[in-house]
């Protein structure tokens, strides 16, 4: 089995937990993803690496148009699940081949917890700069580096056999994301490193021993506003 397929059936088998074993990382990242969006109304969204639709369903809830992409079938048939998921177009495709849209489609694209799993990074951005319009955004978030000083991947317990599994990562820094994008023909607004604190360690016990830790990384991105 490659890489990627290994990666593909391990999403696979996480998705019926994907939201709900408690993972500290989904809940630092998701309020942070929101934030680096803004206001969504009205503009041509696609969520790139959608999982279960987590950013989906918020964006398209917010009032965007929204495409979601994932290559994980089981996460995909989790999204369609979801309340508002007929507002969604879904698309099965693999992120590290070219995108199945034209140039200039998307005012926004977003990208949660996707770039440890891709072997290489500045095809990813360049497709990401390509399908975007003249001043679209881009918020592209990503398990923080440091996280695998700390020994920590991708991983979960499946609920039935008790194994522990990771899907698979390719090891990245922090300065491969940022090249990647600047290289790809993206300006960069923001970078955040985000830590746990000992609030969300309360509520997510998992994340106890990484409080003060750089455990998220994000990006903010825009295109060029002309040609």
């Amino acid at each position: 089995m490659s890489e990627t397929s290994a990666i593909r059936a391990g999403y696979d088998r996480w998705a019926a937990v994907y939201e709900t074993d408690g993972n500290p990382l989904i809940a630092l990242e998701a309020p942070a993803v929101r934030r680096a969006a803004g206001d969504v109304r009205g503009l041509d969204a696609v969520d790139l690496g959608c999982g279960t639709g987590r950013h989906a369903r918020w964006l398209a809830g917010s009032g965007a148009r929204v495409t979601a992409v994932d290559f994980s079938e089981g996460m995909l048939q989790q999204a369609r699940r979801i309340p508002g998921a007929e507002a969604i177009e879904f698309v099965a495709h693999d992120l590290h081949e070219r995108l199945p849209f034209p140039d200039a489609q998307f005012d926004l694209a977003v990208s949660g917890l996707v770039l440890e799993h891709l072997r290489e990074l500045p095809p990813f951005f360049a497709e990401l700069r390509r399908v975007l319009r003249p001043g679209g955004r881009a918020v592209v978030s990503a398990m923080h580096p440091a996280m695998l000083l700390r020994g920590s991947q991708a991983r979960f317990t499946d609920p039935d056999s008790g194994e522990v599994v990771q899907p698979g990562s390719f090891p990245h820094v922090l300065g491969d994301f940022v090249m990647a994008a600047v290289r790809g023909g993206l300006l960069l607004e923001d970078v955040v490193e985000a830590a746990p604190d000992a609030a969300l360690a309360a509520e997510y016990p998992r994340a106890q021993k990484y409080v003060g830790w750089p455990m998220l990384a994000l990006l903010s991105l825009r295109t060029p506003a002309g040609p």
